[in-house]
């Protein structure tokens, strides 16, 4: 699973052709001991995170929206995106 960015303690990836599981884009999340599946509108699908890093999280998303969505199209077809740079 490629890792896109990380930040904050937390370590995101997008996973090569994974469109099934969730049906929407999204991102996988890991935290210390949580894991999580974030959409690209920010919805939490599966897991947990603690609230202080799901807003980070989510207003990253806001900041990287175009280049989130650069990264899933080409994922989704099996090919490498570029790293996205962290919140400082």
């Amino acid at each position: 699973m490629p890792e896109l960015c990380r930040f904050h303690g937390m370590i995101i990836k997008l996973l090569f052709g994974d469109t099934v599981q969730h049906n929407k884009p999204h991102i996988h999340v890991y935290c210390a001991e949580h894991e999580a599946s974030v959409g690209m509108d920010g919805e939490l699908l599966a897991g947990s995170l603690p609230v202080k890093q799901l807003k980070l999280l989510q207003a990253w998303i806001i900041l990287h929206e175009d280049e989130l969505y650069q990264a899933w199209n080409k994922a989704v077809k099996n090919e490498s995106f570029n790293p996205i740079e962290p919140l400082r």
